[in-house]
């Protein structure tokens, strides 16, 4: 499974369908530390993205990284909070 990582000089967060984190995670166990917007969840990554990928990895699930970084604060801080 490939998985989005976007960072900014303060924090980062995996990217993912809302689909497929029901599917491993359920969405009461999510912080709203993390944020939306359509039907991605960024998933912040001190707790709610570990969260994830443990899940996956139990899953048996092989996870490929792909990362994205920038030196600004990132868009993804102006999204709506994540709400199960």
């Amino acid at each position: 499974m490939k998985l989005y990582f976007y960072s900014d000089p303060g924090h980062g967060w995996l990217s993912v369908s809302r689909k497929t984190l029901s599917k491993y995670v359920d969405l009461k166990e999510v912080s709203t530390y993390s944020y939306q917007r359509n039907d991605r969840v960024f998933l912040e990554e001190d707790r709610d993205a570990s969260l994830f990928i443990s899940a996956l990895r139990k899953a048996g699930k092989t996870i490929e990284f792909v990362e994205y970084n920038t030196n600004r604060q990132s868009k993804i801080r102006n999204y709506d909070y994540f709400r199960a």
